[in-house]
């Protein structure tokens, strides 16, 4: 007998995933029978959070969604802030939770792992939730799971399963995967309009966003069409080349892009919230746009959210693009070139730059081009929103936007090179987001992953400790203990070391890309700033 768990994996690989992260237990026991007759990889975390910032991380570098297997109750618990760190950065992951068996489940007679309405309670976090209560469901349900991830706007879909319903008999369950759909497209009529917009703007800007991600080269060749000056979201960094003279480059949260948008007469925005943790993320409120604004976005919700367009395209960023391209005239003749007004927004841009972080990061991108970074909520991952520049797509994450959750870097980088094992991969992360996910060391080690995981030690929450200062008051319990984390990297089998130069960080980057396991490197921040 093929139970319904045996023939969840077969249906898994014909979805083509082949990644699974999760933490064993006594209710998902069946979940794993038919992964060794499949191809998928199974990594164990050593937390769930851990396990879900890995799923994160594979997705955002690869575009691919990750499963996570976990139990009902505090494995499904312990995953939700992954989950809702992946749905405002719309990452895809599939996360499936064994449930009590359907007979007990809301009963509130103290089971294992019970949980009273587990649907409910991982609605906040996810994009989709389901239960499923029959075996001969399977199919349609991962036919709409997997719909979600190949034509909307992706984020975590949550899927529990009773253990009843999981060792129930499935041999009739068919093993083939669902034709899915395809990214909509957008409605040529307004698509016409935006066009003439276009055409008749004298200093049109566009503000990208992580929707816009595998939209990079129909990017590239309008922005050149519209001689447009083009900025990026922490997500969008890498869509344009560092040095396109078009590449604004900087946070829209900065005074002189404020100016630029200001300014503008016409604002396209291609799969760009607009939301508060990149546009206001001093929170100052001072975050408006000029002129009229164009959105294109493959979420019709979020086309009137937050700032509300001219002209509304609801589509898939690179499709409406490609499409937009035909429409637009060459040539047109702007008020100013776009090149001469995105060089003087990075002149104004310099002026703001810190030097010792700047330094700070031109290492890590010297050393490794190339490379993946990954952000914690951290001094230096702040600065990188300004004044880091991504190599390509795909290569730039960071926590600092979005949920802001501390611990991200970490997993979330082991997650990456699992992804592209090919790149090289940089953790990002502070003393105090080191210590949320600490052990998940013993994942990147037991895993063979060469990730170099820089650990920037202040000694405190520090940018907490300065919203204190302006509110008036001394800091309260951000001067944390720190460990020494070079003893604790080489207790987990880690290889460790303390930069206090350039050069020796350098050193340190350069050898970690020769090993089998993670390279942890302690700074600390009076070294360096």
């Amino acid at each position: 007998m093929a139970t319904c768990g045996e023939v969840l994996a077969h249906l898994l690989e014909a979805y083509g995933i082949d990644t699974a992260f999760g933490i064993p237990g006594t209710h998902t026991i069946e979940l794993y029978r038919g992964l060794p007759q499949t191809r998928i990889r199974h990594f164990t975390a050593r937390h769930e959070q851990g396990l879900g910032f890995m799923a994160d991380g594979f997705a955002r570098v690869t575009g691919r969604p990750a499963v996570c297997i976990t139990v009902s109750g505090p494995g499904a618990m312990n995953i939700a802030t992954a989950m809702s760190q992946a749905k405002q950065d719309s990452v895809p992951m599939l996360v499936i939770s064994a449930d009590n068996k359907t007979w007990q489940r809301g009963m509130g007679e103290g089971r294992l792992h019970e949980t009273r309405n587990l649907q409910a309670a991982m609605a906040e976090c996810s994009v989709w939730n389901h239960t499923l209560m029959r075996a001969a469901d399977l199919p349609r349900v991962l036919a709409h799971a997997f719909t979600i991830f190949s034509s909307e706007r992706p984020g975590p879909v949550h899927i529990a399963i009773p253990v009843d319903v999981i060792m129930a008999a499935a041999d009739d369950v068919a093993l083939d995967a669902w034709p899915l759909p395809g990214r909509p497209g957008a409605n040529p009529v307004v698509l016409a309009d935006a066009a003439a917009l276009l055409d008749a703007a004298r200093r049109p800007v566009i503000a990208l966003g992580g929707g816009a991600v595998d939209a990079a080269q129909a990017v590239v060749a309008l922005a050149e069409a519209l001689d447009a000056p083009v900025t990026t979201t922490h997500n969008a960094k890498g869509i344009l080349p560092g040095d396109h003279p078009l590449h604004v480059g900087g946070s829209p949260s900065a005074s002189p892009i404020r100016d630029l948008y200001l300014q503008a007469d016409v604002i396209l925005g291609i799969g760009t919230e607009f939301g508060e943790t990149d546009y206001d993320f001093f929170f100052d409120g001072g975050f408006g746009l000029g002129g009229k604004l164009i959105r294109v976005d493959i979420d019709p919700a979020q086309l009137q959210r937050n700032a509300i367009p001219s002209i509304a395209i609801h589509s898939d960023a690179r499709l409406a693009i490609e499409s937009l391209l035909p429409l637009v005239a060459e040539n047109v003749r702007r008020e100013v070139s776009g090149k001469d007004r995105t060089a003087r927004v990075r002149d104004a841009l310099r002026t703001l730059d810190h030097p010792g972080y700047q330094q700070f990061l031109d290492v890590i991108q010297d050393t490794l081009p190339g490379a993946v970074l990954i952000g914690d909520s951290t001094q230096p991952a702040y600065f990188a929103a300004a004044q880091y520049s991504a190599p390509a797509p795909r290569r730039f994450a960071s926590a600092a936007t979005g949920y802001g959750t501390l611990g991200f870097a970490l997993p979330c980088a082991f997650g990456a090179k699992l992804g592209k094992p090919e790149l090289p991969v940089v953790a990002l992360v502070g003393d105090g987001g080191m210590q949320f996910t600490l052990n998940e060391l013993a994942s990147g080690v037991e895993a063979e992953l060469a990730v170099a995981v820089i650990v920037w030690n202040n000694e405190c929450y520090d940018m907490i400790a300065q919203d204190f200062r302006e509110a008036g008051m001394e800091p309260i319990g951000c001067d944390i203990y720190t460990p020494d984390f070079v003893k604790i990297a080489e207790g987990y089998g880690c290889a460790a070391a303390r930069a206090t130069t350039i050069a020796e960080l350098k050193r340190h980057l350069l050898e970690a890309q020769t090993r089998d396991f993670p390279t942890v490197i302690e700074v600390m921040e009076r070294d360096f700033i």
